[in-house]
């Protein structure tokens, strides 16, 4: 099999927290997944949009923030050993002749399953775009809205632009490796977690890092490739920075983006599911937390974990159906104890 194609017993669109919660509760089942996101890290929304925010209602955590239900979500599932598709969107999703489905994502990956999972959350997230004109000749050649693989930008002048966790984080990362690298942001104060904006000055004060006060306004160029980026300050004037590359961070919007394209019944962008396999009018395609819909849905992880418990029962049924699943209790089987690697 090449490179970019996989074959395995379920397909998860989602890394979020009940994305994750899926493939511990697929795994007891002895089910094999593989996990699609378009963001560059799990967590989805919980982890993208508020790591640092307190969750006061995951049953026996009085408290914790985003990222830690995602890190606490990530050691259960370990086990598992799941594969992940970072910085990919679900692109196609097409039958195959012996009734399986095949996925393929924006970044050509073909991956086969029996069971297609949608844990998408609200959606997919799509980056939001900067208001510079004519920014859609240079995405893909010389502005990017993730770092997909970080050898692409060595030695390069790049111009970070935002203010937020994703855009200090980058910064630091990519500033020992670029031949220059220069932060844009509208205000001195960042969104970013406190230990990431401490680094930033630190490489600031060594001179790897320049600091700007400003907001991206134009960019300048031919065919594609970036020579400079133009910069508005707060006092109106502008002026511009040398550079090979912009990374825009200005934050993450919702669309149901792909999967409105797979054929399935859709009620206002929400996915109906009954309420005993969390199952789509689809047979084999199975939808999970925020993005499904049902008579008395709440919309809260409590509620997608237990979708995620019942969906895996029955997506058992597709992956082996000439088998019985037996049900079993993680605190008195020996087997699901081997499993999780605790007896």
């Amino acid at each position: 099999m090449a490179a970019n194609q996989a074959s395995t017993d379920v397909i998860i669109i989602g890394a979020g927290p009940v994305g994750l919660f899926a493939v511990f509760q697929l795994g007891l089942a002895h089910l094999e997944a593989h996990v699609v996101d378009i963001l560059d890290r799990p967590g989805g929304q919980c982890a993208e949009l508020y790591p640092e925010k307190p969750i006061y209602d995951i049953p026996g955590l009085p408290v914790c923030t985003g990222q830690e239900l995602t890190n606490r979500l990530l050691e259960q599932i370990r086990p598992f050993k799941p594969e992940f598709h970072f910085g990919e969107m679900a692109a196609a999703l097409a039958k195959t002749e012996d009734g399986s489905w095949r996925l393929t994502t924006d970044e050509g990956r073909v991956i086969v399953a029996k069971v297609v999972v949608i844990a998408a959350g609200g959606g997919s997230f799509v980056p939001k775009r900067p208001p510079i004109p004519g920014i859609d000749a240079y995405e893909g050649t010389s502005v990017f809205y993730a770092v997909r693989r970080i050898g692409d930008f060595h030695g390069r002048r790049i111009v970070v632009a935002g203010g937020g966790d994703s855009a200090l984080d980058w910064t630091v990362n990519l500033a020992p490796i670029a031949e220059r690298l220069t932060l844009i942001h509208r205000r001195s104060e960042f969104r970013a977690a406190p230990d990431t904006v401490h680094k930033m000055r630190a490489l600031e004060a060594d001179g790897l890092v320049r600091f700007e006060l400003g907001q991206p306004t134009g960019l300048k160029g031919r065919d594609g490739v970036l020579e400079a980026v133009t910069v508005k300050r707060p006092d109106g004037t502008s002026f511009d920075v040398g550079a090979d590359v912009l990374l825009p961070f200005f934050g993450l919007t919702m669309k149901l983006g792909p999967i409105a394209n797979f054929g399935l019944n859709l009620n206002e962008n929400l996915i109906p599911v009954d309420t005993a396999r969390f199952e789509t009018s689809t047979p084999g395609i199975f939808a999970i937390g925020d993005i499904n819909t049902y008579p008395g849905k709440l919309k809260l992880i409590l509620s997608g974990f237990h979708e995620a418990a019942l969906m895996a029962q029955a997506a058992y049924r597709y992956v082996h159906p000439d088998k019985t699943l037996r049900f079993q209790y993680t605190t008195s089987s020996s087997e699901l104890q081997r499993l999780l690697k605790v007896a």
